[in-house]
C-alpha cells in the first residue's frame, strides 16, 4: 500500500487530500470525512488496516493543509468539496465514510451527490445533536466543543510541547499510538516558539451550527430509502460516559430516522472510535461490510 498527499483544486484554491492506495487498480474506494478540528490522519489506523481498499480522505476545508481555503463552510460546500475529489481522482461511486462532524458531511455528500457516492457509513456523528430546553445554542456549543474549540487559540514553544499536551488528554491516556503522535504533529502550523493548531476557528464556527440540523442534514435524513449504519461510542470527548449519542438519544433516533441503524463499539471514546486499533477494527468491518453488499 502506498501513502500519498496531493492538492485537488476547489473553491478558492487548493484542498489538501491523503490516499493509501493498495496494488490493485480495481480495488475498491472510500472517500472519508473527518471531524471538526481534526485532519485526514485521523483516517490512517483505519486506512492502514484497509490494504484491499483505495482509501481517499482530505484535510477538509479550513483544517489541516487545507486550513487558508476560504468560506462559505457548511455541509453543503464540504460535499462539493468531496465531489471535486471524486471528479479530480475519477472515482466511481465510493462509499463515503464520516467521523463526527464528518457523518454530517458523508450524509449531504452521498444525498447531494449520488451518482459520485454511496453509503454513507456514519462514525459517531452524522444524526442531528439535540438542544435541551432552556440551553442556547452557543452554550451548547461550548459543552461538546469547548475543549477542541479551546486548543485551537493555544501556542506551544515546540512539537514537543504539543506532544506532551496531547499525551495528557483523557481521551489517549490508554491509546498512545504512533497514528495519534503523527496525527498530532501534523496538526500544527508556523515556527518555534509560536507553533498552533491549523484548524481555523471561523471554520469550526460556521460549521457547528449543521450538527444541530436543519439544511441539508434534514433533507439528507428524510430522504433515507436504505439502511444506513451509524457506530457510536459510549464515551465522549474527555474519555466520559456518555457518548455524543447517550440512550435517550439512541432511542429518539430509532424513532425519528427508522432507517439509520446504531451499533456501539464497546471500550472507546469519541476520538478512539477511529484512532485506536479497537475502534479501527469496529470501522474496518462494517466498512468491509458495506463493501461487500455493492459487491
Amino acid at each position: 500500500m502506498t501513502y500519498r498527499t496531493l492538492d485537488v483544486p476547489v473553491r478558492g484554491g487548493m484542498l489538501r487530500v491523503g490516499e493509501w492506495t493498495p496494488a490493485d487498480p480495481d480495488a475498491p474506494v472510500v472517500v472519508a470525512a473527518h471531524g471538526i478540528t481534526a485532519s485526514h490522519l485521523a483516517w490512517a489506523t483505519i486506512a492502514d488496516a484497509l490494504p484491499e481498499v483505495r482509501f481517499v480522505a482530505p484535510d477538509l476545508r479550513g483544517r489541516g493543509r487545507s486550513n487558508g481555503l476560504p468560506g462559505p463552510f457548511g455541509m453543503v460546500q464540504h460535499a462539493e468539496d468531496l465531489a471535486a475529489v471524486s471528479e479530480h481522482l475519477g472515482l466511481d461511486r465510493a462509499l463515503v465514510v464520516g467521523h463526527s462532524m464528518g457523518g454530517f458531511v458523508a450524509l449531504a455528500s452521498a444525498h447531494l451527490y449520488p451518482e459520485r457516492f454511496t453509503g454513507p457509513l456514519l462514525v459517531d456523528g452524522g444524526l442531528p445533536l439535540r438542544i435541551p430546553d432552556g440551553v442556547t445554542l452557543d452554550e451548547l456549543m461550548a459543552s461538546t466543543l469547548g475543549p477542541a474549540m479551546a486548543r485551537l487559540s493555544m501556542t506551544f514553544p515546540d512539537r514537543a510541547a504539543y506532544l506532551e499536551f496531547w499525551g495528557r488528554h483523557p481521551a489517549f491516556a490508554a491509546n498512545w499510538t504512533q497514528d495519534v503522535v503523527d496525527y498530532a504533529n501534523y496538526d500544527l502550523e508556523g515556527t518555534e516558539p509560536n507553533l498552533r493548531p491549523s484548524t481555523s476557528y471561523d471554520a469550526v464556527a460556521a460549521d457547528s451550527g449543521d450538527q444541530f440540523g436543519g439544511g441539508v442534514v434534514a433533507d439528507s435524513l428524510a430522504a433515507l430509502t436504505h439502511p444506513v449504519q451509524l457506530l457510536v461510542a459510549p464515551r465522549g470527548f474527555l474519555d466520559d460516559p456518555p457518548g455524543l449519542y447517550d440512550i435517550a438519544a439512541r432511542e429518539r433516533a430509532r424513532t425519528d430516522y427508522p432507517f439509520v441503524q446504531i451499533s456501539e463499539v464497546a471500550d472507546v471514546n469519541h476520538y478512539t472510535i477511529v484512532l485506536s486499533p479497537q475502534g479501527a477494527d469496529a470501522v474496518v468491518e462494517a466498512l468491509r461490510a458495506e463493501l461487500a453488499a455493492l459487491s
